[in-house]
This record gives structure tokens, sequence and C-alpha cells, in this order.
């Protein structure tokens, strides 16, 4: 079995920012007035949560399996 992990913004939380698509624009980008992931479920890498740390809305999250590992406290 192939381990993903699932990318969400909240596009009421997001501000546009584009912290997310500067630092991974292999996993984020800008559309408009919001952010969105460049696909819904990536292979598990640590950008993925150093992005959603970074993100200064708050508005992005990283689940594995349903559960929450992004943004960490």
């Amino acid at each position: 079995m192939i381990m993903t992990w699932q990318l969400r913004v909240d596009e009421r939380s997001c501000m546009a920012s584009g912290v997310c698509a500067s630092l991974a624009p292999e996993l984020f980008e800008l559309e408009a007035d919001t952010a969105r992931p460049v696909a819904p479920e990536v292979e598990p890498a640590e950008m993925a949560l150093d992005v959603a740390d970074s993100c200064p809305a708050m508005a992005i999250t990283v689940t594995e399996n349903g559960a929450e590992i992004g943004p960490r406290p």
C-alpha cells in the first residue's frame, strides 16, 4: 500500500499571501484570490508540513488516513 498525504486549503481562511506557492511551487499554486494544492494527494514530504506550518493564515492542513498531521503544534 502506497502512503499518501492529503493537502487542503481552507478558502475562507486563505489570504493568498503566496508563501505556500513560493516555498513549494510543486505542491501549491495561487489561483485568483486563494491558494490551492497542485494535487490533492502527495507522497509524504517534509516540505508539505513546513508549508502548512508557515502559512500566515493557518489555512493549510495536511492529513494522513484522515488524521491531521500538519500544521504542527
